[in-house]
This record gives C-alpha cells, structure tokens and sequence, in this order.
C-alpha cells in the first residue's frame, strides 16, 4: 500500500504578515479575513481573538490546500486536505492531526477509510488496492496490520490474524467454488546459499501450513479455524492438495 502523500504540513503560526478584515476592540483578526503569511502561505476564513477559529481556507505555496474548520490556529473539526502529489484526506481532524474517521485517496487512487490516529491509521477501517480490486478489511495499530482481519480478492478471500502487516497464526481461505481451506501461517528460516563459510545468513519467509479442507462456515477469529466441519467437499481437494 502506498504512504505516499502522507507527510506533515505545518501552517504558519505567526502574527505577522500582512491583513485585512475584521478586528475586535482590542485590535486583534476577528472575525471574516485574509492573511498573507510571511512564508507565502494564505489563510482566508474566520478569526476568534487573533487566533484561526472557525471554517476557512489555508493555501501552502507548496500548492497544498486545507479546506475546513479551525480551533486556535489549528485544523480541529471535520476539513479537507490536498496533497501536492495528488492525494487528498477529508475527515476529522484533532490538534492539527488527521484523527478520528476519514478517507484517504492516495496518489495511485488506493484509498483508506477508517479510524486515524496521529496522523497514523488507527483502529478499524478499510483500504481498497486500485490496480487490483483487492480490499482488506480489519484493525490497524499505528499505520500497521495487526490483530483480526480479512483480504478481500477478485475469487477468494483470506481471514486471521495478523502481525506487523503479515499473516500470523491461524487463518483460512474462503473460496467462491464453497469452499475452505484451513491452515496457519508461520515464520520459518530461509538460509542463503551463496553466504561465505563462516556467515551464517538466515530470512525469516512466511509460509502457508494447510490443515482440512470444509465447507463454508462463519469466521470465529479468536478460535482456531480447524476445528471446524472436517468433511472436505470432493470440488475442493484440489484446492486443499494444490
């Protein structure tokens, strides 16, 4: 999946610059403005008390845009941010961080919709592959997989646990022909025959451990999925021997 697009703007927090609008008594932006920022950013949109606070429109000279709500010089509320590279988040927004639910649509159109945290993917949510097809469906930690979750493809879908966006442990197939493969997935050493005679040279790979093949059944992840129907349909052995 791609990260692309996902980097930090920070907008100016400065007073200086040049203004025109609103002011309260005391002289400070208050309410309707436009600034022009000493770096070359543009803010045009509410004021409370000298500080952003409400709906208005931020314009980096990077070409990037921030579309939305304020709430004491930071974006805090539901807003709209486009990336240079093309890529655009619209959801809620914390303290100046993408938090809370929104989506993502990245720069080669993949998206995530879903839990954010610190900028961060965060909780459930959905990220759909768009040279693919393939979605997956389940829990983040931190911008990673990890916990229960399902990838979704075009014929056959895959349902476990995962780690550090890897597979791990029990899982099964689900194909469309009404079938399921059970298994787990497991670390194992690959060692690199091409090392030196005193290197020792070992990769860790994944590997796919069958287990029983059986009909369609409901997905319980925090149970193994081999303990299930163990009859295996006669349309599925190729599928379990392949």
């Amino acid at each position: 999946m791609s990260d692309v697009g996902s980097e930090d703007f920070d907008d100016d927090h400065g007073y200086l610059g040049e203004y025109e609008g609103d002011r309260n008594e005391a002289g400070e932006r208050h309410g309707v403005g436009r600034a022009v920022l000493p770096n070359g950013d543009t803010y045009q949109g509410m004021y409370e008390n000298g500080k952003r606070s409400g709906q208005g429109t931020y314009r980096f000279k990077n070409g990037a845009r921030y579309i939305g709500e304020y709430y004491q010089n930071l974006k805090h509320g539901q807003g709209i941010f486009y990336y240079p590279d093309g890529s655009k988040y619209e959801g809620s927004w914390v303290d100046d961080q993408r938090q809370g639910h929104g989506l993502y649509t990245y720069p080669n159109q993949d998206t995530y919709e879903g839990e954010w945290l610190h900028h961060q993917r965060n909780g459930q949510g959905i990220y759909h592959y768009n040279d693919t097809g393939s979605r997956y469906m389940g829990t983040w930690v931190m911008g990673k997989i990890e916990s229960a979750g399902e990838f979704i493809h075009l014929n056959h879908r895959y349902q476990g646990n995962f780690l550090n966006n890897n597979p791990s442990g029990p899982g099964k197939y689900v194909f469309e022909i009404g079938c399921e493969q059970h298994g787990e997935y497991l670390q194992v050493d690959q060692d690199r025959g091409d090392a030196e005679e005193d290197e020792i040279v070992s990769t860790m790979v994944l590997k796919w451990k069958p287990k029983a093949v059986t009909g369609l059944s409901l997905w319980t992840p925090a149970k193994d999925p081999s303990s299930g129907e163990k009859d295996p349909y006669a349309a599925c052995s190729s599928v379990y021997h392949g």
